[in-house]
């Protein structure tokens, strides 16, 4: 009756760690191109991207594609902004100014 109980939390536990919520974004433009984006959906944020539809080895079922981000903390991640110096921000995640003087977010390290 335990081992019962042992995995039926820990099934639950799994669920709860491994479904992540997904959300339609409205349709917005952005300031610094004046460019729009189209709506479409996106995972809530949390504190990795292993679980978002655009990384590698995650599907995208809404738009039919395939990941091709590295996930945080992968060895391609180490790949992400070469030569360039690392930042962390306020909330954990990292970045570096590309030369338009922007912040271009990066898998973490």
């Amino acid at each position: 009756m335990k081992k019962t109980f042992l995995l039926l939390g820990l099934f639950a536990g799994a669920v709860l760690v491994f479904c992540q919520k997904v959300k339609l974004q409205s349709g917005y433009y952005k300031p610094s191109t004046g460019t729009y984006v189209e709506p479409h959906y996106k995972t809530e944020k949390n504190n990795t991207n292993w679980d978002n539809m655009s990384t590698k080895g995650n599907y995208n079922q809404y738009n039919n594609t395939s990941g091709t981000r590295a996930k945080d903390y992968s060895s391609e991640a180490y790949n992400y902004g070469s030569g360039q110096s690392i930042q962390t921000g306020s909330k954990g995640g990292q970045y570096y100014i590309n030369s338009n003087g922007n912040k271009t977010y990066v898998p973490k390290r």
